[in-house]
């Protein structure tokens, strides 16, 4: 479905290689998000990793787009969005080859910052060119294709994983986007059109030194919560996320061109929907990152298996996307934003009730294909309400705020996620070991080794068969505290972002009557 100009709307000339080109350059962002997740078993295996590593592994390429993304959309803005493409296309280059080749895992967290960085100058671009070229019901349909392509790649990401693993080392998944990075280089640089509805006002480079430290210390606190004897390093990172977030409203208040416009962040449409796509999409990445782990320990499915078990969410979010967009068009972004969130609170739901040690694919299936319709129905709506409250000049800040929705909630969810699980796994763990009767072969060392992680865990049962069995079982047990924890959390915060929408969202008369309002004051302001 290629978007065409309707009444009272506009595109840019070949409408559908152009937004082919953007799709592809955002296709390469959200893959490399996703490929990680799948691997998380065998890399804990090759570095012997505690669970805190492997939440950050996971969650380092999202912490680098949610700390970039406001920051490098407003340079975008000002120096060029197509130069920011471009230049972050390439950079995803060595990011992928430094992950892919990494000899520790901490190299590893810090070849995925980099990616992460690399994708916040190319990615939020993506969607401010497509705010800056289309405009009406052609802006909120290209929108849908961009959101439903994007978040079905993200889900086919572990599938792509899957077949790498089952034929090479676990550095293969981070290789898998490189001909599609240079793919999306060429097409860009062929397609895509530059200095469209660019602003020539400075940039706001102390505001952005601020967002990048108040996103990156909040993250990095919540991921060091659950680590025995950090509670010094995440008071630290606590007390630097709340004074940058106290300097930058203070900065962005002053600032004579602002890098983030509290005026029109304070707009109802736009941080209401703000908020509800941080939880929309945090949620997809939270269900994925603690899904491929419980398909892969608890029920012992191959690294393949494990990524075929999402396409459900892959198929109905493509499927839904365009009949979102039309939802907005006739009933409005409130009721499309609850319809999402009904089929996420059911998705979370069902991993809570039925996810347990020897289900069938149906359970599995159903929970995937219930986050994945929601998403669909969400995600249009969450990012059209951002691009249509903001002047197009800004459109870097609505397009950097629509990829903080991904990418903050991503790296959020997945925090939250990943600490519970920790928190969860470690306490059942520790009582499982203290309960067993007494033995030598339980040193402290090998204590510190079974509440670390269910990959360690899993090593220890094998330098120890006579117990492999019990200690699997055991690890296997703890693992479903752990991921039950953060299901809870799941359904707790998809309750909260639907309470909020129901309550502070305006309904679909007040909504354009407030689009209209916000368009005729940035005209004369």
């Amino acid at each position: 479905m290629t978007p065409t100009p309707a009444p009272g709307s506009s595109a840019p000339a070949r409408p559908g290689a152009v937004l082919a080109a953007l799709i592809m350059v955002a296709a390469v962002a959200n893959l490399n998000l996703a490929v990680a997740n799948v691997a998380l078993p065998d890399i804990g295996r090759a570095f012997d990793s505690s669970q805190t590593a492997l939440n950050l592994v996971a969650v380092a390429y999202s912490l680098g787009l949610a700390c970039s993304v406001i920051y490098l959309g407003a340079l975008g803005d000002r120096y060029g969005r197509k130069l920011m493409l471009v230049t972050g296309i390439a950079l995803s280059v060595p990011a992928c080859l430094l992950a892919a080749y990494a000899p520790s895992d901490t190299t590893l967290i810090v070849a995925r910052l980099l990616g992460g960085l690399s994708a916040g100058m190319a990615y939020p671009t993506t969607l401010a060119l497509i705010a800056a070229l289309w405009s009406g019901p052609a802006r909120t349909r290209s929108i849908a294709l961009w959101s439903a392509i994007g978040g079905a790649i993200a889900s086919l990401g572990p599938l792509a994983a899957g077949f790498a693993l089952e034929r090479f080392w676990w550095g293969s998944v981070f290789l898998i986007t490189l001909p599609l990075a240079a793919l999306a280089l060429v097409m860009a640089v062929m397609l895509v059109p530059a200095h469209v509805n660019e602003t020539t006002e400075p940039v706001d480079n102390l505001g952005g030194v601020l967002s990048v430290v108040l996103v990156g210390a909040a993250i990095l606190a919540i991921n060091f919560a659950p680590v025995p004897n950090a509670a010094a390093l995440v008071a630290g990172l606590a007390v630097l996320a709340l004074a940058a977030v106290a300097a930058f409203v203070l900065r962005e208040r002053r600032a004579a061109n602002p890098l983030y416009d509290l005026r029109i962040a304070s707009r109802r449409v736009f941080w209401v929907a703000a908020c509800a796509g941080v939880i929309v999409f945090g949620s997809l990445m939270g269900a994925m990152f603690i899904g491929q782990q419980f398909l892969q320990n608890v029920l012992g499915y191959s690294t393949v298996q494990a990524g075929t078990a999402i396409l459900p969410a892959a198929v109905l979010m493509v499927l839904i996307a365009p009949r979102s967009a039309k939802l907005v068009e006739t009933h409005g972004a409130r009721f499309t934003l609850l319809t999402g969130y009904v089929f996420v609170l059911g998705g979370f739901l069902t991993m809570l009730l039925l996810w347990r040690e020897g289900i069938g694919y149906w359970q599995v299936g159903l929970g995937y294909a219930l986050i994945g319709a929601g998403v669909g129905f969400a995600g249009t709506p969450a990012s059209h309400s951002l691009t249509g409250s903001v002047p197009v000049t800004k459109a870097g800040m609505a397009s950097g705020t629509a990829d903080l929705q991904r990418d903050l909630g991503g790296a959020v969810m997945q925090s939250i996620f990943g600490a519970l699980l920790t928190a969860g796994y470690a306490s059942a763990a520790a009582a499982a070991v203290s309960a067993a009767p007494p033995s030598a072969a339980v040193t402290d060392s090998v204590q510190t080794q079974l509440t670390k992680s269910f990959s360690s865990a899993a090593a220890t049962a094998e330098q120890y068969p006579q117990y492999s069995a019990q200690i699997v079982a055991g690890a296997k047990a703890a693992f479903l505290q752990g991921d039950q924890w953060a299901y809870l959390a799941g359904v707790i915060a998809v309750l909260i972002g639907a309470a909020l929408v129901y309550a502070f969202f305006p309904s679909r008369a007040e909504e354009r009557r407030l689009l209209a309002a916000y368009a005729a004051e940035d005209t004369h302001a």
